[in-house]
C-alpha cells in the first residue's frame, strides 16, 4: 500500500512553488558553474601534467654572459645533467610590445601547434596564441621585427611558457605587452647578437621525485655551476630551476587552487540553502503540529515522518544537481575552459569526464542537505504526540516572557519581541548577508584596487625610462643619470619564500630620488613594497644573499622610500661599489625622463618603462574581468534569496497574529510597521555591520594570497565601494519588502480563528 503522505508532496510543491523554484534555480546555477569548472579544471590539469613528459619540459634553465664553449658544456654535464641550447632574442615590435623569439624546438620544451602551420620560411613566424588574442593578431597578419616583415604562419603554445612571465621577479605574467614566438633557424640567426640571450635548459639524468628533492639537486647544481662559471670567466646572469619557474608552475598552481576554492564555495552555498530548507521545514512542522500529533497517535512512526519531510529538500537537491551537472558537462564546461584559455597559453586539451566532479557537485551536497535537515527534524519530531496535538513545541517552557523596559514604547517593544521570537531566522539572515557581502566586495573591490596600484606605480616611478646596460656606456643625453644595480634575494625565514630584491646604487645628489641616508656605513633605504611585504620598519636590520651564491649581506634600514613597484634597496653608489667589489666609478644603468638614442642596442640589456611597471594590473584586468560579473550577480542573488525566503517565513509564522491585529482595526501600513519593519531593521543593520567584518576577512585573505606572489600588491578598497554595496543591498531589499507588504495584505481575517488553542 502506498504511503498516503506521498500525496501531500505535489500539494506542498504547488503551495510553495515560488520558494522551491528560487532555490532550485540557485542550486542549478551554482552546481552547473562549479561542475563546469571542475570538469574543465580536471581536464586542464591532466593535460598540463602530461605535458611535462609529452613536451619534454626542462628541469630548469640558466643564462650566462656569453656562449658556452664545448669544454664548459662538458664540464657542466658532468653533474648528471644534459644541456640544451635554448637561446632567444628579445625584440620590440611596432604595437609597443615585446616578443621573445626562439628557433623552433626539437629536443626540449617542445611546442604545441594550436592553429595554422609552423614557420617554414625566413619570413614566417608562429606566435603565442594568448598574445595573439590580446593583440587582435591572426594568421596571415604581418609583424615588423628589426625592419623586417614576418607573416604569422600559426598560433602556438610553448610548453615552458604556459603563463607569459617575462621575468622571475614579476608579480604577474603579461600576455598583452609580452609574447613568445618561434622562427626557423635561419631567421633566428638573422636577428644577430644585439639582443641575444645565451640560455641553456637542462634535464636531470635522474629527475627529482618532489619539490624537496628538486631543491636539493638544484642547490647542488647551482654551486657547481657557479664554480665552473668563475673558472671559465663566464658569469651566470640568471638561474631558474623548474620548481620555482613561474612561467611553468603558475598555471598548474592556479588551476589546482581554483579547484579547491570553487569546491569550498559550493559547499558554503549548499550549507546555507540546507539551513534555509531546515528552517522552512521547522516552520512547516510548527504549522502542522496538530496533524503531526494526530498521525503519531494514529501509529505513524517518527522515522516515517522524518522521511516524508526529507523528501522535498532531497528531491529538489537531486534534480538540481542532475540538471546542473548536465549543464556543467556541456555548455558551462566550455565557458570555464574559455576563461582559462583567456589567461594562459595552454596546449589543446581533451575533456575528461570526471567522477570526482560528480561526487563533489552531487553526492557531497546531497549528504550535506540530508544531514542538516535530518538533525533539525530529529530534534523537532522528538516530542510526544500529545505535545504536538496541544501545539506545545517548546522543550523548556519559560515561566514568563523576556522582560523589556516599560519606558520603551509599546510598538518598539512589540518589534523587539518579533525579533526575539524569530531569532534563528534573523541569525541566518545575518550569516547569509555576511556571505553575500563578501562575494560582492570581491567583485567590487578588484578593479579599484588594481587602478590604485597602477596609479601608485605611475606616480612614484623613478624615471620614465630606466636603462640597464650590459657594459658601461656614455651618453650625451643631459637628463640621463648614472646608477648601479644588481639583484639579491631575501632569506627563507618564518615560512616565507625567498624574494628577489633589486639593489640600487644611487648618486648622492640624485635628481630622480630624494633619499636621506644616515651616517651608518651599512645604512640603506628600502622601498614601501619591501617594508609592507616583509614587515620591516626603519631601524631594523635586514639580511639578503646572492642570487646565485651563498654570500650574505646585512644592512641597517635608515628609512622607507615610497616606491611600490618593486621590492628594492637603495644605497649610495659609493657604498654600492664598495659592498659588491666594483670599481669606484662603475655603473650599469641610467635613469632618464627622455629616451636615450645614442647607445647601441648591443649594450642595452633592459629598458623599463611605464608599460613594464603596470603589467600586473593590466593583466589581472584582462584575466579576471569576466569573473567579476559572476561575483556581482551571484552575490545579489544570494542576498535576495536568503532575505526573501526567511522574511517570508517570519510573515507566515505570525499570520495568526497579523490576522488578529486586522480584526482589532490595525491598518496594513501599521501591521507592516510591526512585522516587516523589524526585518528591515535587521537587514539594513546587517548590511552595514557585516561590511567591516568582510573588509577585515578580505584583507587577511588577500595578504595571505599575495604573499605567494613575487612583489607586492597593496590591499586597497575605496570608501565608495562600501557605499555601493549598501545602496545595492537597500535597493534589493526594497523589492523584497514590497513583496512582503503584499503578503501581509493577503493574510485573511479568518486566519485568527484557525488553530485556536
Amino acid at each position: 500500500m502506498k504511503n498516503p503522505l506521498t500525496k501531500r508532496l505535489p500539494r506542498e510543491l504547488k503551495s510553495e512553488f515560488g520558494k522551491y523554484l528560487v532555490i532550485f534555480l540557485l542550486l542549478i546555477i551554482s552546481i552547473g558553474f562549479v561542475s563546469g569548472f571542475l570538469v574543465a579544471d580536471g581536464s586542464m590539469i591532466r593535460t598540463y601534467n602530461e605535458g611535462f613528459q609529452k613536451y619534454n619540459i626542462e628541469n630548469g634553465h640558466f643564462q650566462i654572459a656569453k656562449k658556452a664553449t664545448t669544454s664548459q658544456i662538458q664540464a657542466i654535464e658532468e653533474n648528471d645533467i644534459t644541456l640544451y641550447e635554448n637561446f632567444y632574442s628579445e625584440e620590440s615590435i611596432t604595437n609597443g610590445s615585446t616578443l621573445r623569439i626562439f628557433s623552433n624546438r626539437t629536443d626540449v620544451n617542445l611546442v604545441c601547434l594550436m592553429k595554422g602551420d609552423f614557420p617554414s620560411g625566413e619570413n614566417e613566424i608562429a606566435i603565442d596564441r594568448m598574445y595573439a588574442d590580446n593583440n587582435d593578431l591572426q594568421i596571415g597578419d604581418t609583424l615588423t621585427l628589426k625592419d623586417k616583415a614576418f607573416t604569422i604562419s600559426g598560433l602556438v603554445a610553448l610548453s615552458d611558457y604556459s603563463a607569459l612571465f617575462s621575468s622571475a621577479s614579476d608579480m604577474m605574467f603579461d600576455a598583452v605587452k609580452f609574447g613568445v614566438a618561434i622562427v626557423t633557424d635561419d631567421a633566428f640567426d638573422a636577428f644577430g647578437t644585439a639582443h641575444l640571450h645565451y640560455r641553456y635548459s637542462w634535464i636531470y639524468d635522474d629527475p627529482p621525485k618532489d619539490d624537496n628533492a628538486a631543491k636539493e639537486q638544484s642547490d647542488d647544481f647551482l654551486e657547481a655551476l657557479s664554480a665552473d662559471a668563475t673558472a671559465s670567466m663566464n658569469a651566470v646572469t640568471n638561474y631558474i630551476p623548474q620548481y620555482t619557474n613561474q612561467a611553468i608552475q603558475f598555471t598548474g598552481d592556479d588551476i589546482k587552487g581554483d579547484n579547491a576554492g570553487i569546491t569550498v564555495f559550493l559547499y558554503i552555498v549548499v550549507l546555507i540553502i540546507a539551513f534555509v530548507f531546515a528552517i522552512t521545514t521547522s516552520n512547516t512542522i510548527s504549522k502542522e503540529a496538530n496533524v503531526i500529533g494526530t498521525l503519531r497517535a494514529s501509529g505513524y512512526t517518527k522515522g516515517e515522518l522524518i522521511r516524508h519531510y526529507l523528501t522535498m529538500p532531497l528531491l529538489v537537491m537531486l534534480v538540481a544537481a542532475l540538471i546542473g551537472n548536465i549543464l556543467g558537462y556541456t555548455a558551462l564546461k566550455d565557458f570555464a575552459a574559455s576563461m582559462y584559455y583567456g589567461s594562459y597559453s595552454l596546449p589543446t586539451y581533451v575533456t575528461i569526464w570526471s567522477a570526482d566532479a560528480f561526487v563533489k557537485t552531487t553526492v557531497i551536497p546531497l549528504i550535506l542537505m540530508f544531514l542538516m535537515n535530518l538533525f533539525v527534524l530529529m530534534n523537532k519530531l522528538s516530542l510526544s504526540p500529545l505535545k504536538f496535538i496541544r501545539r506545545d513545541l517548546k522543550r523548556h517552557q519559560k515561566k514568563k516572557a523576556f522582560r523589556l523596559n516599560s519606558k520603551i514604547g509599546i510598538l518598539k517593544r512589540f518589534r523587539i519581541r518579533v525579533i526575539f521570537q524569530n531569532l534563528p531566522n534573523y541569525i541566518t539572515i545575518v550569516i547569509g548577508i555576511l556571505f553575500a557581502n563578501f562575494i560582492l566586495m570581491f567583485g567590487f573591490m578588484f578593479e579599484p584596487m588594481l587602478d590604485h596600484f597602477q596609479e601608485q606605480i605611475t606616480s612614484n616611478m623613478i624615471a620614465d625610462y630606466q636603462y640597464l646596460l650590459k657594459a658601461p656606456q656614455e651618453t650625451e643625453n643631459e637628463e640621463a643619470e648614472k646608477y648601479s644595480a644588481t639583484a639579491l634575494k631575501t632569506l627563507e625565514e618564518n615560512g616565507k619564500k625567498s624574494e628577489e630584491v633589486s639593489v640600487y646604487g644611487i648618486q648622492s645628489d640624485s635628481a630622480y630620488l630624494d633619499l636621506d641616508w644616515k651616517t651608518k656605513d651599512d645604512g640603506v633605504i628600502i622601498s614601501t613594497a619591501y617594508a609592507n611585504k616583509l614587515n620591516v620598519e626603519e631601524g631594523d636590520t635586514i639580511t639578503v644573499k646572492e642570487s646565485y651564491g651563498d654570500k650574505e649581506y646585512t644592512f641597517h634600514v635608515d628609512g622607507v622610500y615610497d616606491y611600490p613597484a618593486a621590492i628594492a634597496i637603495f644605497m649610495p653608489q659609493e657604498q654600492f661599489n664598495k659592498t659588491f667589489d666594483f670599481d669606484a666609478d662603475s655603473f650599469n644603468g641610467y635613469f632618464s625622463n627622455t629616451e636615450i638614442t645614442d647607445i647601441d642596442d648591443l649594450y642595452i640589456a633592459t629598458i623599463i618603462t611605464v608599460d613594464d611597471m603596470t603589467k600586473t594590473s593590466r593583466q589581472l584586468k584582462v584575466s579576471m574581468g569576466n569573473m567579476m560579473a559572476i561575483f556581482y550577480v551571484f552575490g545579489i542573488i544570494m542576498f535576495m534569496l536568503i532575505v526573501y525566503l526567511l522574511s517570508k517565513i517570519i510573515i507566515e509564522k505570525n499570520a495568526q497574529s497579523i490576522s488578529m491585529t486586522k480584526i482589532l482595526g490595525y491598518r496594513n501600513s501599521e501591521i507592516n510597521g510591526l512585522y516587516v519593519l523589524p526585518t528591515s531593521i535587521v537587514v539594513i543593520a546587517s548590511m552595514i555591520l557585516t561590511i567591516p567584518i568582510c573588509h577585515y576577512i578580505m584583507k587577511y585573505v588577500c595578504i595571505q594570497v599575495f604573499a605567494d606572489y613575487p612583489g607586492w600588491l597593496e590591499y586597497y578598497v575605496p570608501f565608495y565601494v562600501f557605499v555601493k554595496m549598501v545602496i545595492l543591498g537597500i535597493c534589493g531589499y526594497a523589492v523584497i519588502a514590497f513583496l512582503q507588504n503584499r503578503k501581509v495584505k493577503k493574510v485573511p481575517l479568518g486566519e485568527a480563528l484557525k488553530n485556536a488553542e
